[in-house]
């Protein structure tokens, strides 16, 4: 038996890592740690800091399934994360709207949950994060972003009220019925 494959995406506030905080463990879908050139320290999901000289080794190596490059960093899905895939185990990893296209391409059954909120919703949770200055929210906010490419298959969740109720929805979606 073999899992699924969901790439999760959406815009920064759409609270993407706390609803997969919420849904993934050990009796849920796998969350995949995902390599990314910044230190741990920067917060936000649990993935494994790397250096840029480190991420080229290991891309070489062949030790990624699937990279892309966004916001100065580059992003890496380690082929030993997708393991879980085999054990009938679904697997889900924060991916970005722009390196969807490439994705479909190596991952020929992946899925997309799409995880979006209303405009104003994302800009207090930006500033509530309190990383940016409120013209890096702004300029955030107002990039253009590609759409997801319509031959995959796509969930939409809009997160807009409670934490509770995004996990709600999310787990629904997961349901191999479907939400």
């Amino acid at each position: 038996m073999t899992g699924r494959l969901f790439a999760v995406v959406g815009p920064s506030g759409a609270g993407k890592d706390t609803l997969l905080a919420g849904v993934c463990g050990a009796a849920g879908p796998y969350w995949v740690r995902r390599a990314i050139t910044r230190p741990e320290s920067a917060g936000g999901e649990p993935f494994e800091g790397i250096t840029d000289a480190e991420f080229a080794r290991r891309e070489a190596r062949g030790d990624f399934a699937l990279t892309w490059h966004a916001h100065g960093l580059a992003y890496g899905i380690p082929r030993r994360e997708l393991a879980f895939l085999d054990t009938g185990r679904d697997v889900l990893f924060n991916g970005s709207r722009a390196a969807l296209s490439h994705a479909a391409s190596v991952f020929p059954d992946l899925a997309v949950i799409h995880i979006s909120a209303p405009a104003q919703i994302l800009a207090e949770r930006l500033k509530g994060r309190g990383r940016e200055t409120l013209g890096q929210i702004e300029a955030r906010m107002a990039r253009d972003v590609e759409a997801i490419p319509a031959r995959l298959p796509v969930i939409e969740i809009v997160n807009d009220t409670t934490i509770d109720d995004g996990v709600a929805r999310l787990r629904a979606a997961l349901r191999p019925d479907g939400p």
